[in-house]
């Protein structure tokens, strides 16, 4: 199966995430390939999807939204999982508002947050004035470990569903 992880990330953490998940795809034998959610114009060719966002402000970033808009009748019809990127810090955040209606809209197979990451570095004076405003720690809390377990939970399930798929011989 053929599964397509689009993204939306502004400083490369989601970036990271979503390439991440890709390879893991990849190495239990999928073919997988991550792309910027704005790059997405069709699903031709691709039969499962992963769709990820960073969020601000509790919400998705508007190239996420928009490639989920622009392809809702693609996504309804393949299976279809959503990720989250944002929380840093260990307080425990609200799920970004645009999650409600995408579980309304779509047989989600899973929605997962991961901690997000802040580099100070790659950050402009607006920016950094709000995280601080917000009191918001800089740093990295991805946590690989998770990502990777989710990643092959999705791996298994398509391996199965391959599997299911498959035509059943007689006397096999």
């Amino acid at each position: 199966m053929s599964t397509l992880v689009a993204y939306a990330s502004k400083h490369g953490s989601t970036a990271e995430i979503a390439e991440r998940i890709a390879r893991t795809l990849r190495g239990a034998g999928h073919d997988a390939t991550a792309r910027p959610a704005s790059e997405v114009r069709d699903l031709d060719g691709v039969d499962a999807v992963v769709v990820g966002s960073a969020v601000y402000m509790g919400h998705w970033m508007k190239d996420a939204t928009e490639c989920v808009r622009l392809m809702e009748t693609a996504l309804g019809e393949r299976p279809l999982w959503m990720f989250s990127s944002g929380p840093v810090g260990t307080r425990q955040l609200p799920e970004a508002a645009e999650l409600a209606l995408y579980r309304k809209r779509f047989d989600l197979k899973d929605h997962r947050t991961f901690g997000g990451a802040l580099d100070k570095k790659k950050m402009s004076l607006s920016e950094r004035m709000m995280i601080r405003a917000v009191k918001a720690p800089y740093g990295d809390y991805r946590r690989w470990e998770d990502i990777d377990a989710w990643a092959m939970a999705i791996a298994t399930w398509l391996a199965l569903e391959a599997k299911a798929a498959e035509p059943v011989v007689a006397g096999s």
